[in-house]
């Protein structure tokens, strides 16, 4: 079976339409066509139907994939192999993180690597919210070497480190009665309306935990998708926000709010980083999680 084919099909079966895999592939339309219903003769059973302008996997086509995946990851991984072999400095790293992570911790532990490895490149692939615990499909698929994690995570296999305790603040409107303090406890605001992530988040479970521990059920106002928007609906003051530091030390002003240490106890969350457990890592993608697991940035 041709390589290229197999490829399309896991694009299309993940929902890629023919003509973005032929603009990706720079081949044809009904070139990629052709090639699709030949792999289905090839194998004897349709793997693919149509349904209005896209097409979707059949039963067989999902049995199929699964065994699609293993072969071009292990193909893949084979040639970029192949390619370290030759030059271990210019391998590649794929690093999965949550959001929460890019804008502070992400890049300072690239930049601080690449100190040393200037010519590793470092593919980014953000995670999206899952439940609390679990690892991302970039981890579990081995689409990722290396995930970067917002809290302790299992999984079949799946080794997990912690590399630094983060603390939890509150975020409250600059004009809050409580702007102007060095700490406050979560009983404080008891009364008051908050702004929390949309489950599934693992921040939501973490300020929903603290709150109880308090003695309260928050009075949850608004709930959002992404902390961007949470600090601006704190920044309106439309509620308060338990979320994370980032790096930053409190009490500070950021991004329109003020931001005050929580003096609860558990009022933190472990970061870490989690790779696969006997699947050897390219040396480009050891030499990273080593680097993570040393210290790394000086986030110690």
């Amino acid at each position: 079976m041709d390589t290229d084919t197999l490829r399309w099909f896991q694009l299309v079966a993940d929902g890629y339409t023919v003509t973005e895999v032929s603009d990706v592939f720079g081949v044809s339309q009904p070139g990629v066509s052709r090639a699709l219903a030949r792999l289905e003769r090839e194998v004897g059973t349709p793997l693919l139907r149509r349904s209005g302008r896209v097409l979707r996997m059949t039963h067989a086509g999902a049995a199929f994939k699964r065994h699609v995946d293993s072969l071009v990851n292990a193909l893949d991984d084979g040639l970029a192999a192949l390619d370290e072999l030759v030059d271990p400095e210019g391998g590649v790293v794929t690093l999965a993180f949550p959001l929460s992570l890019g804008s502070w911790l992400v890049p300072g532990l690239i930049r601080a690597f690449r100190h040393d490895h200037p010519r590793v490149r470092i593919v980014l692939s953000r995670t999206e919210v899952g439940e609390s615990g679990a690892v991302s499909q970039q981890l579990a698929t081995r689409r990722a070497d290396v995930e970067l994690t917002a809290d302790r995570v299992t999984g079949p296999d799946v080794e997990w480190r912690r590399i630094l305790v983060e603390p939890l603040v509150l975020a409250v409107a600059t004009t809050h009665r409580l702007a102007d303090r060095d700490g406050v406890a979560l009983g404080e605001v008891a009364d008051e309306p908050f702004v929390v992530r949309r489950a599934p988040s693992g921040m939501r479970t973490k300020t929903l935990a603290l709150c109880e521990a308090a003695g309260f059920t928050p009075d949850i106002a608004f709930e959002a998708d992404d902390l961007p928007t949470v600090r601006g609906l704190v920044a309106a003051g439309l509620g308060v926000a338990v979320v994370p530091a980032m790096g930053l030390p409190a009490p500070t002003t950021f991004a329109r709010t003020r931001i005050v240490p929580v003096t609860d106890a558990e009022a933190h969350r472990e970061v870490g980083v989690a790779w696969v457990r006997g699947r050897p890592l390219l040396p480009s993608a050891e030499s990273f999680r080593r680097f993570v697991l040393a210290g790394g940035a000086g986030v110690e």
